[in-house]
């Protein structure tokens, strides 16, 4: 199963976009979920997670600016992300927290360019 994260697009800096990620399953549900970036020449990381118990997390980069929260389904997430920076230029990824490599789905591009 890969989860497929949808919304993504090019913004310019201080936009603001939406991502979605609706994964089916229980697994998705009862346990953390998060959103994952690679920037060009970078390794993977997580920017946002949340738990079953909706706790969230942020990276420090990113805190105060992007919002991860769960779905009315409970089963995916999306990731409001505001005040886009150009440094936040990336593909974005959804999988659980920690990852597991077979749910990595293609991401959604993520361009903040003037």
């Amino acid at each position: 199963v890969q989860l497929q994260a949808s919304g993504g697009g090019t913004v310019q800096p201080g936009g603001s976009l939406r991502l979605s990620c609706a994964p089916s399953g229980s697994i998705f549900r009862v346990n953390s979920l998060g959103w994952y970036r690679q920037a060009p020449g970078k390794e993977r990381e997580l920017v946002a997670s949340i738990s079953s118990s909706s706790s969230t997390n942020y990276a420090d980069s990113v805190n105060g600016r992007f919002t991860i929260s769960r779905s009315n389904s409970a089963n995916g997430i999306k990731l409001q992300m505001s005040s886009l920076k150009p440094e936040d230029t990336a593909v974005y990824y959804c999988n659980l927290v920690p990852p597991m490599g077979g749910y990595w789905g293609q991401g959604t591009l993520v361009t903040v360019s003037s």
